[in-house]
């Protein structure tokens, strides 16, 4: 039988974590004299006892390491469970959220989607505003963490390809997963701290900085005003643009960089082509923006850099309503959210290294074809591409467009319109944020989104962000049998 102990412990050890830091809202409300400080006190009270007495009753069971089974668990329900805590600040809080609003803000911000349900959030207590940043903030941690740990070991979607990155896992998922949290939390959190330095330098208040530097490191894209980054200057937009694209980085390329090993860096083929596409995609917008407006300026290349990189790394920020640039920037935006920034980052969706996988594999048929008696074997960074991982990449993308087709067709029978319904499922099963449209879009929200859509949407957040194929297995028959 399935020992369920160790996942109770670790997940109980979480859950009070989580807890310990609605200390940092708390006094972010006392600071600002606003009397909303209780309501974190009595959220962190909550979530501190509940994670402490799931630990303690848990305890008992705890062993060196994870069975298979164990880490499939672990992986899946830290995700389902911290968002049901993070939500209790939005139920008890001046939202007056109702619980399915909460619960959906809390999954998006700990997914990083960044898609909100909340307006005026100019006028929201400043303890709420840096919960809805920390809980992004964290969740880029733990999803770099589950995509350098958890997913390789699981053989998720390709993932097992980096097995050799340096972090040999085997056997070993607990252990090494402190060592791996240890190095990249160094990185996370110094590139969130200059990132903040710089966006203050640049004319944002420090309160704002803050916030904003961890929905940036996570590619979150939550924001402390309903423009997003439309209320700041061009210095902040070319600044989060750069971050944006660092965040979307392999952060072990960082771990190397700081043991004096650069050139895995340089020559990191995912890297390579991930800016080459920023670089096209910015091009051929500014083009369009200056053909439209029959101008060349630079606020043009601004727009159309922020808002590429925004939407490709799955941040969401936004700095203009591109919906009112017509139809081709339109149809690009709603293609690059499906490509994503590089593996064992803080972005989302696809990601860059499996369209090469394919693309690899697609050449190697076609040369196959051309020559029936020759022996051509698909090569990702010059290493052959094992089956296991075609057959991985494979499942994951045709699990992906199912994913996407059905949650497209739940939100329709829920009453939304075609575009709504189609972007909403994409930019929650790619974790994106702002889908296209009026409702949805960069100048809209989530609020008036029916509920039975939002628990859809936030359903397909907690799907899109363990990669599909973990939830699959996980309701699979088989893998409940002995």
């Amino acid at each position: 039988m399935l020992d369920l102990r160790p996942v109770g412990y670790v997940i109980g050890l979480l859950v009070a974590a989580l807890g310990l830091t609605m200390l940092a809202p708390l006094g972010a409300d006392l600071l600002a004299g606003n009397g909303h400080w209780f309501v974190f006190f009595e959220s962190a009270v909550i979530t501190v006892l509940c994670g402490g007495l799931m630990a303690l009753a848990c305890a008992n069971g705890v062993t060196e390491g994870l069975s298979l089974r164990q880490t499939f668990l672990l992986t899946s329900l830290v995700w389902l469970t911290l968002p049901i805590f993070g939500a209790i600040p939005f139920l008890l809080g001046a939202t007056e959220a109702s619980l399915t609003d909460a619960f959906f803000e809390s999954m998006s911000g700990l997914t990083t989607t960044g898609a909100s349900n909340f307006t005026k959030l100019e006028d929201l207590p400043d303890g709420l505003k840096l919960w809805r940043g920390i809980l992004q903030w964290l969740g880029g941690i733990g999803i770099i963490v589950v995509a350098m740990v958890f997913l390789p070991e699981l053989k998720v979607g390709g993932m097992q390809i980096f097995r050799s990155e340096s972090f040999d896992t085997m056997g070993k998922i607990l252990p090494r997963a402190g060592q791996i949290a240890t190095q990249i939390s160094v990185i996370y959190v110094a590139l969130s701290c200059i990132c903040a330095f710089v966006y203050s330098a640049l004319g944002m208040t420090g309160f704002d900085a803050i916030v904003h530097a961890m929905t940036t490191i996570a590619t979150g894209g939550m924001a402390n005003s309903d423009q997003s980054f439309a209320a700041y200057g061009a210095g902040i937009h070319y600044a989060a643009s750069l971050f944006m694209i660092l965040a979307a980085l392999p952060f072990v390329r960082y771990v190397q960089l700081l043991a004096g090993t650069a050139q895995p860096l340089w020559r990191d083929s995912q890297i390579r082509t991930f800016l080459v596409i920023i670089l096209i995609c910015v091009l051929l917008i500014t083009s369009w923006i200056v053909g439209r407006e029959g101008v060349v300026s630079e606020r043009a290349f601004r727009q159309a850099l922020f808002n590429v990189t925004s939407i490709i790394t799955g941040t969401g920020y936004a700095n203009a309503d591109y919906m009112q640039w017509g139809t081709f920037p339109v149809a690009m935006f709603f293609f690059i959210g499906l490509i994503g920034g590089c593996a064992g980052s803080t972005a989302c969706s696809v990601k860059v290294f499996r369209y090469q996988l394919v693309f690899a594999a697609i050449k190697s048929q076609i040369r196959q074809i051309h020559s029936p008696h020759g022996i051509f074997t698909p090569r990702y960074e010059g290493r052959p591409i094992s089956e296991d991982v075609l057959n991985s990449v494979m499942a994951f993308l045709v699990a992906f467009i199912l994913t996407l087709g059905g949650t497209s067709v739940l939100l329709g029978m829920t009453g939304l319109d075609f575009i709504t319904s189609v972007s909403g499922a994409a930019t929650a099963l790619a974790n994106i944020g702002p889908g296209l449209g009026i409702e949805i879009g960069p100048a809209g929200t989530y609020q008036y989104i029916n509920d039975t859509a939002k628990w859809i949407l936030a359903i397909a957040m907690f799907v899109g962000r363990l990669e599909i194929m973990v939830i699959l297995t996980i309701l699979s028959v088989r893998f409940w049998r002995d």
